[in-house]
């Protein structure tokens, strides 16, 4: 029976982020404004009513009616053109407010977001099969200085913090610029990230790695960069992701 993640319980979580002056500066919901609930920026009614995903697909988390892999994920023929990812594991699909809460991080800096979404990651995420460590999809360096940050860095560090995991910052390079994703059509975005990501040479990695992510739509990005952990020797590959496009 594989290991799970279970070494930190959603009270160690909430307790590692709570604000250190909670009488003093009262937490408000990021979603509808009323007080945060248990030291969090999110009150118990907006928690309770977040996209949390249902029964999905093992392999790309898309929504099915009962658990299983869909038809794009079943054994392929042949073998070789399987997936490179070993299991897909989306928190919420992406739907309101997550698709307010997400560009909110990724776009405008908004750190009380990431760290809500960082939150809900690591309690569903602590029941999942144990990974070796812990690697953020990186951006290129181009757009880390026109940003000022990686989104993805931002959920991995407190959900490695989190579960006790290592964080492999920075073992996965992206050596090229891409156009952004999310004005190219499938076929397109396989294209725009061939050959996308390479694994640094110092670069120490465990036979089972974790991708994390905030969005999923088609995979293009994940898979590209499974390819290059898996040429440098990575056996298991699986993608933890924020949120998943249906």
């Amino acid at each position: 029976m594989a290991a799970t993640v279970n070494q930190a319980s959603p009270i160690e979580v909430d307790g590692d982020v709570a604000a250190p002056l909670p009488w003093l500066f009262a937490l408000r919901c990021l979603v509808c404004g009323e007080r945060g609930a248990r030291g969090r920026d999110l009150c118990a009614a907006c928690d309770a009513a977040l996209p949390r995903q249902g029964p999905a697909c093992r392999g790309c988390a898309l929504p099915l009616p009962p658990t299983g892999a869909c038809a794009h994920c079943l054994p392929a023929d042949p073998p070789g053109s399987a997936p490179p990812l070993d299991g897909v594991h989306a928190v919420f699909d992406y739907a309101f407010p997550l698709d307010r809460l997400l560009p909110r991080l990724k776009f405008h800096g908004d750190f009380a977001a990431g760290r809500v979404l960082a939150q809900a990651m690591a309690v569903h995420c602590s029941g999942l099969p144990r990974p070796g460590a812990i690697v953020p999809i990186p951006l290129h360096r181009a757009r880390l200085r026109e940003r000022g940050y990686d989104q993805a860095l931002e959920l991995a560090t407190p959900l490695a913090r989190a579960l006790r995991l290592p964080l492999l910052a920075n073992a996965l390079l992206r050596r090229k610029t891409t156009t952004a994703q999310s004005r190219l059509d499938a076929a397109a975005r396989q294209r725009n990230l061939r050959d996308a990501f390479v694994v640094a040479g110092n670069a120490c990695l465990p036979a089972h790695v974790v991708l994390v992510d905030d969005v999923m739509t088609t995979g293009a990005t994940l898979h590209a960069a499974a390819r290059a952990l898996r040429a440098a020797g990575v056996s298991r590959v699986d993608a933890w992701v924020c949120a998943r496009v249906a």
